[in-house]
């Protein structure tokens, strides 16, 4: 189905009335097409979807049909509560519900949208409510609505899980969703999406408008916008906003040495901070919260011009966070390190240029980043690309030819899950008594839930009433229960409770507090288990996950907060630490978060090794590699598996290159090796990278395959997939850990209690315990099919390996090598290497390449 985009035919005189025509004109704009057409389809009583990319207008084009329809009704005060007969209503009430998928998105906007409010004289009240907004004010709201209200998926949630929500939401005329390509990918969109089931059958007259940055699918993301009908697709009209001047995207061509692995770009630092003097302000992107820690301290130490650089990323303690917003808004700033805390859409001001460190995984992740660079529409938005190392050169090189393309990878819409859905049914009880058949209608007015089975549906509502049949003996997994009439409700006041203060699909890992304060004697025998007494309190430097800080013993150190600290000690959720004078940590730094590589970049580095001619424009050292490769080995093809064997020292390598990313590649590592033990090839363990897998151990493979004792076609049959990976799961944590999930977001087990947060340690037992119980008494329980479902598209990636084998069967080809191979390199250095920080890291790392180069070139 095609986008259906509104032709602009009326004049602006003839859309907008006088005061907003004034306002534009005093400003020397004049509206965009887009935002008209929005006015438009307003207008015709139609929702829709607005496709545009940063720096369009797109908040004010989402909420002008709003500005222009309260600024011809009555002043607020006029406000008055009707009786209908059976209900009571608001004559006036909440018009607009506007959603955002963060806190500090909805905050910012409040701010825009005052501004222009207050320069018309509209008689409009906006306000915001998040989980920061104090309880008195979410009090009022609900019984005094503004005209429109600022606020998340999970307030959202909680709004309607209130006996009060028919009388709230009676008046609601339209729900702007912003961000919608980042909402619609996780459960967060799935609990979204049942809260707008919910909206369409209270307030029937409401239409949705989306706004969203450029998708692979724009016609999947408006069914979105709109109620499903029975067995068929509707969608919302799409509007997409056109004049966007193309972004300028290059990669840096490094003066220095490219790294054969890593990923800390460290080679190009001197590189990268020339970029920042270079231009007014620098956002530099990294993957993870510990790349982002390590860069921010190297630039500092290099900083001899004393130019303004902050660190931004989520742990990081709010007021900090808040701090560097501002100092980016008014122009203070040359240069932000941050994480995907900054992806989304908040106007910082004028970003002259951003520099991605590392390969973007993404081609749409990485135009959502470089949208960061220059908010307004008809200049070009500038980025520079910093490859880590040579495969990442090619993953670069593939998402800047996207970019050229326009072509994008967002994931397709997402079939709602399970754990979701019971969350949702409890939230229902929580308002008003429902009938199964009631709900079940409902739910499937939502796009991810349109195809549910009335099967999984029951399933669900069983598993909320009863726990589901393995655990209905106990009475503490009975959360709602039926009336005379047969319809649900809770059990009671406690579940309640629980359900608003666990409300929401995002799990965290276990956070702790982290405090500075003065250290204990930094006498020798002090410096680390000191048992003296350490000052409380201390200045909150942020957050830390709280498996890190259990790995420490007083007396380490690591980096936090951009600076080197000493770990003193632990108290209930608070993690106490002091200044410390060490150059380098003892440890390595928390993780983070990890982006895996899109299946359609993978696609197109595939593509890109395989033709020859596209080698041209790569830099000279890559050129290089992959010209050696092609002449000791091969160079894969597209729908081709390569597989080498080789020996080095004493032990016997097999290394295949499927390019499906690391999670994918962990899974498929996992399940190698267990075939390779039992056909007595005796592996000793595996690597895995974005692009590939080494296998070692003490068989030799390359005999065993050529004596036909290996079948390679048999070792990458996609029936891997079935009892191997089932016994694997058995006994994985990764499994354990899905399920523990989605139990927590289904609220079987609860996160948060009146009185205080369970400990880690404590989920931990009770959902491992629930795992093994019902894997053993009922392996089809509700829980176990959520978790197979994530796992198909998470942690172990499932789907995209079973695409990949069903692409590579009868086209594995095997290269037996008397030596490591030059596309091997890479991942051979990541064997046994440890996460050390800092240039010894770097040059371990070129030490080893230096060796297993000079093997690859025999």
């Amino acid at each position: 189905m095609p986008p259906r985009i509104l032709k602009i035919s009326a004049e602006p005189a003839a859309s907008l009335p006088d005061r907003f025509q004034a306002w534009f004109a005093a400003r020397g704009w004049s509206p965009r097409e887009h935002q008209l057409a929005l006015l438009e389809k307003a207008r015709e009583d139609a929702s829709a979807l607005l496709i545009a990319p940063t720096g369009a207008g797109k908040t004010l084009a989402g909420f002008l049909p709003t500005l222009v329809e309260l600024s011809a009704e009555p002043a607020a005060s006029a406000k008055a509560v009707v009786s209908t007969g059976r209900s009571v209503q608001r004559s006036a009430g909440l018009h607009t519900l506007y959603i955002s998928p963060l806190k500090a998105l909805a905050v910012d906007i409040a701010r825009n949208l005052e501004r222009p409010i207050a320069e018309m004289g509209l008689p409009i009240k906006v306000e915001t409510r998040t989980g920061d907004t104090p309880v008195s004010r979410r009090q009022r709201q609900r019984r005094y609505p503004p005209d429109i209200l600022l606020t998340t998926p999970e307030q959202l949630a909680l709004l309607l899980s209130s006996d009060d929500a028919p009388f709230l939401f009676s008046s609601l005329k339209r729900i702007v969703l912003d961000e919608l390509h980042a909402l619609v990918t996780s459960k967060r969109g799935d609990l979204l999406s049942l809260g707008l089931a919910r909206l369409w059958r209270l307030a029937p007259q409401m239409r949705a408008i989306g706004l969203s940055a450029t998708v692979a699918e724009p016609d999947q993301l408006a069914r979105f916008l709109v109620p499903q009908p029975g067995g068929q697709e509707a969608a919302a009209d799409i509007v997409v906003a056109g004049g966007a001047a193309p972004p300028q995207v290059e990669m840096l061509d490094t003066r220095e040495r490219l790294p054969w692995a890593g990923h800390g770009a460290r080679h190009a630092l001197a590189e990268v901070y020339e970029l920042i003097k270079q231009n007014k302000t620098t956002l530099v992107f990294v993957n993870t919260r510990s790349q982002a820690e390590m860069l921010f301290q190297d630039l500092w130490r290099m900083n001899d011009d004393g130019l303004a650089i902050a660190l931004h990323h989520g742990s990081l303690d709010v007021a900090q966070r808040r701090k560097v917003e501002e100092a980016m808004s008014a122009g203070r700033l040359r240069g932000v390190v941050c994480t995907s805390s900054l992806d989304l859409g908040i106007d910082w001001g004028d970003v002259d240029l951003v520099v991605n460190i590392g390969a973007p995984k993404g081609s749409s992740r990485l135009m959502q980043r470089i949208g960061r660079a220059n908010h307004r529409l008809d200049e070009a938005s500038r980025a520079v690309l910093v490859p880590a190392n040579r495969f990442e050169v090619l993953e670069c090189r593939a998402a800047i030819d996207a970019i050229a393309e326009n072509a994008q990878d967002t994931p397709p819409l997402r079939t709602g899950a399970l754990d979701v859905l019971a969350q949702h049914v409890l939230g229902c009880a929580c308002g008003e008594p429902f009938f199964n058949d009631d709900l079940y209608d409902e739910v499937r007015t939502a796009a991810p839930y349109a195809g549910l089975a009335r099967q999984d549906f029951d399933d669900v509502v069983d598993f909320v009433a009863t726990g589901g049949y393995a655990l209905k003996t106990y009475e503490r997994f009975a959360r709602i229960k039926q009336d005379k009439q047969g319809r649900w409700r809770v059990a009671n006041p406690k579940v309640r409770q629980s359900y608003r203060l666990n409300v929401g699909t995002i799990v965290e890992e276990p956070m702790l507090k982290v405090r500075l304060v003065r250290g204990r004697s930094t006498g020798q025998g002090n410096a680390s288990g000191s048992t003296g007494a350490i000052a409380r309190g201390g200045r909150v430097l942020g957050e830390i996950e709280e498996y890190f800080i259990e790995g420490l013993t007083a007396g380490d150190t690591f980096v936090f907060g951009g600076e080197v600290v000493r770990y003193e000690a632990l108290a209930e959720d608070q993690v106490y630490v002091s200044r410390a004078n060490d150059k380098d940590p003892k440890v390595p730094s928390y993780m983070g978060g990890k982006f895996p590589l899109s299946t359609y970049l993978a696609e197109r580095v595939r593509r890109l090794l395989d033709d020859k001619r596209a080698w041209n424009g790569l830099p000279e050292q890559v050129r290089d590699w992959l010209s050696l490769q092609k002449d000791v080995s091969r160079v894969p093809g597209v729908r081709e598996l390569l597989v080498e064997t080789f020996p080095r020292g004493n032990k016997h390598y097999l290394i295949c290159y499927p390019f499906e990313g690391r999670l994918a590649h962990q899974t498929l590592g996992m399940l190698l090796t267990r075939r390779l033990e039992r056909a007595r090839a005796r592996p000793l363990g595996f690597v895995a990278n974005e692009y590939a897998v080494a296998i070692w151990g003490l068989g030799d493979a390359s005999f065993m395959i050529r004596n036909g004792q290996l079948d390679l076609d048999a070792l990458f049959n996609p029936d891997m997939l079935g009892d191997d990976l089932e016994a694997w799961l058995a006994e994985s944590a990764l499994m354990k850990r899905t399920f523990r999930n989605c139990a927590l977001i289904s609220g079987l087990i609860e996160r948060r209690f009146t009185s205080e947060d369970k400990s880690r340690r404590q989920v931990l037992f009770s959902t491992d315990l629930v795992y093994d119980v019902l894997r053993k008494h009922q392996a089809d329980h509700v829980l176990l099919r959520a978790a197979r479902a994530d796992a198909a598209t998470g942690l172990l990636d499932l789907r995209r390996l079973g695409g990949m084998l069903a692409r590579i069967q009868g086209r594995i080809t095997h290269r037996e090598l008397d030596h490591v191979s030059p596309l091997a390199v890479p991942v051979m250095l990541e064997i046994g290497r440890e996460s050390v920080y800092g240039e010894a890291a770097d040059e371990l790392l070129a030490e080893a390449a230096d060796e297993l180069v000079k093997e690859a070139m025999g």
